[in-house]
Parts: structure tokens; sequence; C-alpha cells
């Protein structure tokens, strides 16, 4: 953290309460260089087509223009570019926003502002796009809570299409309770209110904000601060019978109970509560679950940020939680890995064996998990098989094979999976 970062949050802490009216002066040209530094330089881009290297060009007069126009009001928040991208059942998409460059790096500065202040507010259930914080730590935080609890009833929450229906009023409301400098809030503004550009056609931004835009994340997690984390921790809890405790990570959150009747009760009013803010549960994806294990009954499974949760044996014979990858998660990287190899089987042999070895190895990045070996020997697998089906097809013979097939996986075998992960 920068010097002003830690002095922001100094006063974050010793005025728990205050909404701050003076943040913006923070922000220079220095910030914004800085703010460039973190910003990403080989994304999509936006509507105007401007890339990294085209901002760097004439880079001190295009950093001074964006702080001028910020800070007197004069700055326009252009719509961002909507694309759609698959989700991970591999039947429905999910729309993503494409802001500008500039747009990008002063939505950086104005991330960098705020979030030393709601690091300071957020609450230790949430773990999505904060400092120091991820997703395997999330994971992990499931799995520890539950084995102390020895399982119990989980609410597998799905929102429905939460970033695009975020209510503006509402977000403008729990705003205000930490800031009110105009500055920032007119910054925000502008960029709820920009629209999206989709195939040619301007969409008027009237709710939501954009999935892929870099203020999006700190805006969903103050959102939900107010009306999951904080309701769930002061209000909820309290009045429970028995444990409880909620994780999330950004809009996926799973909400588990040692009593039953304490899980059925908050099941019935989330919806509800949801409602209040213009948000919806998804009415067949969010349940309940009975994690626990009896004697002759296979305990329920649970999906949590791309692995499926269930109860297993230990090599001792013990009952214990285990995760493995979700079938979703499983099937969609198997169908990136198959769409790669149709477009890029004509080049070099060796360059392909590169390039899939880095798939793998991603992909064993994330899902390397204890437990999880398994899974991941498969999927190696099963991308060795791909790769060779698709190499059948360089040639009009449309086959290789089984023997030439098995030296050349030998010859060129891919990365051997590991456990990364400790979590």
């Amino acid at each position: 953290m920068s010097t002003k970062q830690v002095r922001i949050a100094a006063l974050a802490e010793r005025f728990p309460q205050r909404a701050f009216t003076s943040l913006a002066h923070h922000i220079d040209a220095q910030w914004l260089k800085t703010a460039y530094l973190m910003t990403r330089r080989d994304g999509a881009v936006g509507i105007d087509g401007q890339t990294a290297d085209d901002f760097a060009r004439d880079f001190e007069a295009n950093i001074q223009r964006l702080l001028e126009a910020a800070k007197s009001g004069r700055y326009r928040a252009p719509p961002v570019r909507r694309v759609h991208i698959p989700k991970g059942d591999g039947r429905a998409t999910r729309p993503i926003g494409v802001p500008t460059f500039e747009d990008k790096v002063l939505q950086r500065a104005v991330v960098a502002l705020l979030e030393p202040l709601y690091e300071h507010d957020f609450l230790e259930c949430s773990y999505g796009f904060r400092p120091r914080r991820s997703a395997h730590q999330a994971i992990k935080t499931v799995w520890d809570e539950l084995s102390r609890m020895g399982g119990g009833w989980v609410i597998d929450l799905d929102i429905k299409a939460f970033f695009d229906t975020i209510d503006h009023r509402h977000l403008r409301a729990f705003l205000q309770q930490r800031v009110k400098d105009g500055v920032i809030l007119r910054l925000i503004g502008k960029w709820l209110k920009a629209g999206v550009l989709e195939a040619g056609q301007w969409q008027k931004g009237e709710l939501g904000s954009p999935q892929g835009g870099v203020i999006s994340p700190l805006l969903a997690n103050v959102y939900l601060h107010y009306v999951l984390d904080e309701w769930f921790e002061q209000d909820v809890k309290p009045r429970l019978k028995s444990q409880a405790f909620e994780v999330r990570f950004a809009d996926d959150a799973v909400l588990a109970f040692s009593n039953e009747a304490d899980a059925r009760k908050v099941l019935e009013v989330l919806p509800k509560r949801f409602a209040r803010y213009g948000l919806t549960l998804h009415p067949t994806k969010t349940r309940l679950v009975r994690f626990r294990p009896r004697p002759g009954q296979r305990a329920e499974t649970f999906d949590f940020l791309g692995f499926t949760h269930y109860w297993g044996k230990s090599r001792r014979g013990s009952l214990i939680i285990q995760r493995k990858t979700a079938k979703d998660r499983f099937s969609r990287g198997l169908k990136r890995i198959a769409h790669w190899c149709r477009h890029n089987r004509h080049r070099p042999l060796r360059d392909q064996h590169r390039e899939l070895c880095r798939k793998v190895q991603g992909h064993a990045a994330y899902y390397g998990i204890r437990g999880n070996m398994r899974a991941l020997q498969t999927f190696r697998f099963r991308v060795s098989w791909i790769w060779v089906k698709w190499l059948s097809r360089r040639s009009q013979k449309g086959h290789i094979p089984w023997d030439k097939a098995c030296k050349l996986l030998d010859a060129l075998p891919l990365t051997p999976v590991r456990i990364v992960q400790q979590c």
C-alpha cells in the first residue's frame, strides 16, 4: 500500500461510522500512473479500439488530460463493449462488459482509493476480489468450518443475473454510508449510467454494473456486504439456535448451519431479503443441501467455486469432506482444449505440445487441491487423446494408428499434474 492508502485505511479504522467527504484530492498524476501500471495491457479493447500501447504513445499528455477531466467533472464515461462467454454449464453465456483502456485506468485509480477504506468494513466471510484473499482461501474456510461442525445443512446460494440487476439507488445509498466525495460519486454514477454497446446498439444503463469492469467487483462487494454479509452476521446469527457461517466469493456464496430448523428459516426469508434490494434468487439453483452423513445413506453434495464437495473416506477409513473438480468445469475445460486443438492442429507439433502443457498446468494450478489427483490425471489423459484426435484430422486418412499415437505421446508427453494448493 502507498502512504496515501495507509492514511486512508487508518482514518477508516479510526472513524468506522464516518462518511468521507474529501478523497478525490489523493488522485494526482502519480496516482494515475500507478493505476496505469496496475492495468492489464493485454486485455480486450473497448468501443474506441484503444490499446495500452496507443495510450502510452502520448503518455504524459493522456494522464494529464484524464486527470483534469476527472477532477473537473468533464469526464464522459463511454459505454462498455458487451461480449458473451460460455457459462460453466456450456449452454448459457455470461455477458461481459469491456471498458475502454483509459476508463480502465481511471476505474483502477478509484478502486485503489476506496479499497483501503472498505477493507476495514468488509467482513471475514468475504473473499472475492480483495487484497491478499483468494478463491482457495474461501474453499479452505468452507472445508475447515464444515469439518469442525461435522457437516450440516448448506444453502447453496445462486443470485440470478446479479451484476445485471444491481439497483443503482440502493448502491448509491450504500456507498454514501462511507463516501460522500462528490467527485468520486459522480464518476461512479457515470460508469453505472454509461450503458453497453452490443451489435452496434446502445442500451441505457438503468440497472447493474457490467461484469468485466475494473470497478464492478468492488461495487458488488459493497452491495452484498450490506444486503447479505452484515445482515447475516448482525441480524441473523444472534437469533439462531446453533452454529452457522457464511463464505462468499463475489456473488457466489454458501451459508451453512448445524441446525436444520435454522437453515430452513433462513432459506425462507432469503428471497424476501434479496427482493427488497432488487435481487432474485434462482428458484431451482438455490437449494438446501443435507450435507451430513448418516449410516446407510449417502449425503448430498454441493458445488462451490468449481469444486464438488462430498463426503468420502480417508485412507484410514474415516469419513472426511473431499473436493473434486465439478462436472461442468471439467467438461468446459475439455471443450476449450478441443476447440484449441481443432484450430491449431496444423501448427508444428512441438509448438502445440508446448501450448497444451501450459494449458494443463494452468488447469492444475487452480484445481490441484488435496484429494483431487484423480480428476487432474483424468483431465491430463483426456487432453492427450483430444490432441491425438485432432492431429488425426490433419491428413485425409483421418486416423492415427494406436501404436503411432502411443509413440507420439511417449515422445511428447504432457506435463505431469500435481497438487499445488494446500487447502
